[in-house]
């Protein structure tokens, strides 16, 4: 019996000698099998520069359908875009020339407004002969025009300048008019001078907030003088009825047209370089080339006329304030 478990134990141990040789034996033949696969894998060196440059090839699904419109359009944006043949380079930057051009119904091309439109008040300064006669008083304008660029623009204005009475000239007119039988106690006046005109423009300066232009306009004028008394008269009003109240009548009064011309110099001024609309002030010198009449107040003529002046040429300097849109 012990000769039988000393066999069963040389038999395990030798058992176990030749496990251990064989999984060794395995393991040396993986590692030659892998050793070449290594040396491979050292020798293949990933080409980083060589796969950024290469060309991309992104073939278009065939199952997308795009419209004959779509088509045609990339078609001719591909051929504008296209480069001397080189599929690696980027498409050319695409060139606008020197400024960009804003040209459209409304803008220049230099961005500038296409039409313009101005409105305004002021006072008027007889000048000349006028001053003689005439005094201070106040005015009003309006027009619109076309701007063909930043520099150089036309008006076309309506402007309505009035005018006082001097004292000395109210009293020599109310002397003549009673010697002449009117018996008043008291005489006024004014003249108006409203005009159409049109006026080229050119900016010689202008920022983002400030400018100066001239201007340089011709036109008819005309002007309208009137003597007036005040009366009193009887007036109607829907809810009160008749009524005494106090009103000018006209006592003498004369009409003259003419051509005239102007020119004078602005300047404007932008609360902000992203609004249009600018504020202007301007001086303008006028002159009206009104036909003088002769003096003839006998009443054996077909005409009466006790104040020459009215036909005289007129000379004024409208100072305007207002915004241009």
């Amino acid at each position: 019996m012990h000769k039988t478990v000393k066999l069963n134990r040389a038999f395990f141990t030798i058992t176990r000698i030749a496990a251990i040789c064989l999984f060794g034996s395995g393991v040396t033949l993986g590692l030659q099998a892998q050793q070449p696969q290594a040396a491979d894998s050292q020798d293949k060196v990933l080409d980083l520069r060589a796969s950024l440059t290469a060309p991309l090839d992104l073939p278009a699904p065939s199952d997308l359908n795009y419209s004959s419109s779509v088509g045609a359009a990339e078609t001719e944006a591909a051929e504008r875009f296209n480069l001397s043949g080189r599929e690696d380079q980027p498409p050319p930057r695409r060139s606008y020339g020197r400024r960009p051009n804003y040209n459209d119904s409304w803008h220049n091309s230099d961005g500038s407004n296409k039409y313009t439109v101005v409105v305004g008040g002021g006072f008027t300064l007889p000048t000349g002969g006028t001053h003689n006669y005439a005094t201070t008083s106040w005015k009003f304008q309006v027009g619109g025009g076309r701007n063909f660029n930043k520099r150089f623009g036309v008006l076309l204005q309506f402007d309505y300048d009035r005018f006082g009475m001097q004292t000395s000239t109210l009293n020599q007119q109310l002397a003549l008019y009673n010697s002449l039988g009117a018996g008043l106690t008291q005489l006024d006046g004014y003249v108006k001078d409203w005009s159409f005109t049109l006026n080229p423009v050119y900016n010689v300066y202008q920022s983002d907030a400030v400018g100066a232009y001239v201007v340089v306009g011709l036109g008819f004028y005309h002007k309208y003088t009137s003597f007036t008394t005040p009366v009193t008269a009887t007036c109607f009003d829907p809810f009160f009825g008749y009524y005494l109240c106090s009103a000018n009548a006209r006592v003498d009064w004369y009409t003259s047209n003419a051509f005239g011309v102007n020119g004078g110099i602005g300047f404007t001024y932008r609360l902000s370089r992203f609004a249009s609309e600018r504020f202007y002030a301007e001086a303008r010198y006028v002159w009206t080339n009104n036909q003088r009449r002769p003096y003839d107040v006998s009443g054996t003529t077909s005409y009466f006329n006790a104040f020459p002046q009215a036909g005289a040429p007129t000379t004024y300097i409208p100072v305007t304030f207002g915004i241009r849109f």
